[in-house]
Formats: C-alpha cells, sequence, structure tokens
C-alpha cells in the first residue's frame, strides 16, 4: 500500500514537471504566442519554415533563442485570413488600447489602398515600416505577426510570415561579412515581415571594428528595393529607439510610424494569468479573506511588478511557473489526490511561491 502512495506521489510531480517543461520551452518564443494563443497561420507557418530545413537544422538555434533557418531555402506562403476575422482577434487582445487603435487605423488605410489600386486609381507611395518602442513582454512580437498576417491578406505582401532577428542575426564579425548575412535575413523575409529586436543595438559600437552600421546600410538599401513586398519592424526601448532612429537620416526617412507599447495594468496582467490557467486547465480556488487564491495573485503580481525587471507578460508567465511548482510540491505530499485537486491553485500556493 506504501509502494502504491509513493508511485502516485511520483506520478503526480512528474505531470507537474511536465507541464512546467512545456512552458519553459514555450519561454524560447515570442511572449505573445505563449499569452494569446497559437493562430492557425503561426501552425502553418511553422510546418511551412521546417518543411524546407533538414532535421539537423530543425535542432538548431542562433544566439538569444533566435531561430536560424537555412536562408537560401524558399519561404512557403501561410493562407490568407478572413479580415473580419483578424480585426476580432485583435478585439480579443488583452490590455494594448492604444496599439489597437493604431493597428485599426494601418489596416483601414491599407485596405483603402488596395482598393484603390484595384479600381486603376493613383495610390501614393505606402510605407509599413514600423517603430516598436516598450518595455519587454508587452506584446510587440505578436503584433508584428499580426501585422504580417493582416497585410498578407489584403494582397499586400505575397508570403505573411515573420522573420525575427536581433543584432546576432545581422551582424558577423569580419569584413564584408555583414552585408551577406544581412542581405540573407532580408531574402528571407521577402514577402513578410523582418522583425530586429533591440534594433538600437545595431549602432552601439562605433570602432573601426563594429559592423552594425554596415548592416543599416545593407537594411536601408533593400527597404528600398524591396519596398512592394517587405515590411521591416524594428523594436526596442522608447528612448533607446528614438536614438536607434535619429542616428542615420536614412532610418528617420524611412521608419515614419511609431507605435508605442505601454506597460500592463495589474487588473490585465491578472487577466493574461487567469487565461495561461484557461489554456492549460488550472482554476484559481475561489474563497473568503485569505483563502481567495485570485486576492492573493493580485497582491503578488502588484508585489512584483514594482521591480522594473518584471518583465510584464513576461513576468506573469513566470509568476505562473514559480506557483505550479509550489502546487506539485503540496500535492506530492497529500494521500488521495483527484483530478481536481490537479486543476486547482489554491491561495496557499500563491503565497509560499511569492515567499520563494
Amino acid at each position: 500500500m506504501a509502494n502504491n502512495s509513493i508511485d502516485k506521489k511520483d506520478q503526480i510531480i512528474l505531470q507537474q514537471l511536465d507541464v512546467i517543461r512545456q512552458m519553459t520551452e514555450r519561454n524560447l518564443r515570442s511572449v505573445g504566442l505563449d499569452i494569446w494563443g497559437t493562430p492557425a497561420t503561426k501552425k502553418a507557418e511553422e510546418k511551412a519554415t521546417s518543411d524546407t530545413k533538414s532535421p539537423m537544422q530543425q535542432n538548431n538555434t542562433s544566439t538569444g533563442g533566435k531561430p536560424s533557418p537555412d536562408a537560401s531555402k524558399p519561404q512557403q506562403a501561410l493562407p490568407k485570413e478572413n479580415i473580419e476575422n483578424l480585426k476580432k482577434e485583435l478585439d480579443s487582445y488583452i490590455g494594448l488600447e492604444e496599439v489597437k487603435d493604431e493597428v485599426r487605423d494601418l489596416i483601414n488605410m491599407a485596405t483603402v489602398w488596395k482598393l484603390r489600386r484595384e479600381h486603376g486609381l493613383p495610390t501614393p507611395d505606402l510605407s509599413l515600416h514600423m517603430v516598436f518602442s516598450g518595455n519587454p513582454g508587452t506584446g510587440k512580437t505578436m503584433i508584428a505577426r499580426f501585422m504580417a498576417r493582416v497585410y498578407h491578406s489584403l494582397g499586400i505582401l505575397s508570403k505573411g510570415h515573420l522573420v525575427e532577428v536581433d543584432r546576432s542575426g545581422l551582424v558577423a564579425g569580419y569584413v564584408g561579412q555583414t552585408a551577406i548575412k544581412t542581405a540573407a535575413v532580408v531574402e528571407r523575409a521577402k514577402g513578410g515581415v523582418l522583425f530586429i529586436d533591440e534594433a538600437y543595438a545595431l549602432t552601439f559600437g562605433k570602432s573601426e571594428n563594429d559592423f552594425g552600421g554596415e548592416s543599416i546600410e545593407t537594411l536601408l538599401k533593400a527597404m528600398e528595393d524591396k519596398r512592394e513586398d517587405l515590411v521591416v519592424i524594428v523594436a526596442g526601448y522608447t528612448e533607446l529607439m528614438e536614438k536607434f532612429v535619429r542616428s542615420n537620416p536614412g532610418l528617420e526617412s524611412r521608419f515614419n510610424r511609431f507605435i508605442y507599447f505601454r506597460d500592463y495594468t495589474i487588473d490585465e496582467m491578472v487577466a493574461i494569468f487567469e487565461l495561461q490557467c484557461k489554456k492549460n486547465f488550472y482554476t484559481l480556488d475561489e474563497g473568503e479573506g485569505d483563502k481567495d487564491a485570485k486576492a492573493a495573485l493580485r497582491e503578488f503580481i502588484a508585489d512584483e511588478s514594482r521591480d522594473e525587471t518584471f518583465g510584464n507578460a513576461r513576468g506573469v508567465r513566470n509568476l505562473f511557473e514559480r506557483i505550479l511548482v509550489e502546487q506539485a510540491n503540496r500535492l506530492a505530499a497529500a494521500e488521495n489526490v483527484i483530478r481536481d485537486d490537479l486543476m486547482k491553485i489554491t491561495a496557499d500556493d500563491i503565497r509560499r511561491a511569492r515567499k520563494g
């Protein structure tokens, strides 16, 4: 009987650790996908990318967790989506109210631009390159991927995929290699959106051995030559992105759309946590006073978010993982565990995670 009890506890621990492992793996992906789910087009994008790589390449990643597929392989076009369904998806995102307004304006402008072109009317140059500014974990990558889907569905971009890189994916260590490396990334992004995270890092180095400037010049030329089928979105901290754009006249002339991503409120981060629970079949235990898990969660998030490094939605995800560890510890010590127990997060689980 004792052995059966031990086996059961071991099974519970393994189940919980497997959930935590899966969530930890998702940390390598964009925060938007982890919070709001993986749209069907993203699954198609992953399959299209996977289909162009060998098994060895599928297991390789570059510095910083950014994918490093073979740039010589063509990217397959994603399925086009109904624009009204995309608008409804945008409305369903937690928070981001100011961003949503900006995105709606872009959708409407692009829609009318497309209609004018279809009716043979003159169409002014439509610059869709953008600067996303704000703190980490505020949904910038998610919105960049969303815009790729929108522009593809409107027929502005031919493929609708997103290629995400940082400085390490663009800059090489030797003379002449950076232009080649950047051009390869641009070629893979053609037909979709090239999303450059922490783009200001391209201007950090001022020594003769730094090649960030070479990458910028290559990008600027590509943005002009491929403007009919490429959108570039650069992202990072607000002040640093302003300096980045002002650092080069070419950047100032090509990036004229700025979208600011504000930090999430406490209520919005609680809602994000509850969405995580819903996705993974967990519930917050309802109770009165110190037994109310949601109240304990709100206090936990409010306390943690005072730290500037908390990371908004990314920080909420990390708290979720910490709380699951405490739930697993509690259930491992229990005599009898039923299905509802595996789904329930208690106020005590949250308080123990807070102390840890």
